[in-house]
């Protein structure tokens, strides 16, 4: 910023080089300083302002709710949150069966690992969900090796990439991991964790809502 000095004629009201300095006139000088530099802060603030977080930014953290009370068994709806795909899965009642017949062949089949995707207490268990909505898988649909997003591969028996045995449920197509049908890894493949449970919670019989549970809070 540059302090040019200006020097005005006496006869209209400027100040003489020769008298001695007035304190008058360093306070108004002080001031208008003071107040070209809030001048300078407003006429910055639109320009920070465009820093700031998007309404689409805000709203891929915000929590998400869900009518899931329409769903039939075998269903699967996709939201987003954060960014990331959420899957909720009406299981049916064979769907559900399978979850007790396969647990030798799964890496963490009750889901007590404490590592990058730990689960929520309350998905601790072979079905992975509330005791009380035992059918509804919530997942995120993103394998937890590199990213990939699993496919969908309900039916049951021989598949392509898949053992003779399958009972339904993931296959990762960039590395071959598989998963149950209720998100969790297989023995002996990349992923090292389950598929990922969001914090959620029920707000009514059928509606739930994602990204909320009760040691997270909106």
């Amino acid at each position: 910023m540059s302090h040019d000095t200006i020097v005005l004629d006496d006869d209209e009201g400027a100040i003489d080089p020769n008298l001695p300095p007035d304190p008058s006139r360093r306070t108004w000088v002080g001031i208008t300083c003071a107040l070209g530099g809030a001048a300078g802060v407003a006429t910055a603030v639109p320009f920070v302002s465009t820093f700031a977080p998007s309404d689409k930014a805000r709203a891929a953290g915000a929590p998400v709710e869900v009518e899931i009370g329409d769903m039939v068994p075998g269903e699967m709806r996709t939201v987003e949150w954060r960014g990331k795909p959420v899957w909720i899965i009406r299981r049916t009642a064979e769907q559900m069966a399978s979850l007790a017949t396969d647990t030798n062949e799964l890496a963490d089949p009750d889901s007590l690992r404490t590592g990058e995707y730990p689960t929520p207490q309350y998905a601790q268990n072979e079905w992975r969900s509330y005791d009380d909505h035992k059918d509804f898988l919530v997942v995120v649909g993103i394998c937890t090796h590199l990213g990939c997003s699993p496919t969908p591969r309900f039916a049951t028996g021989p598949q392509p990439s898949l053992p003779a045995n399958w009972e339904g449920g993931f296959l990762c197509p960039c590395h071959g991991s598989t998963f149950d049908m209720a998100g969790r890894v297989f023995k002996n493949k990349p992923a090292p964790d389950n598929l990922e449970v969001p914090p959620y919670k029920y707000l009514t019989a059928t509606r739930i809502i994602v990204g909320v549970d009760e040691d997270n809070k909106a």
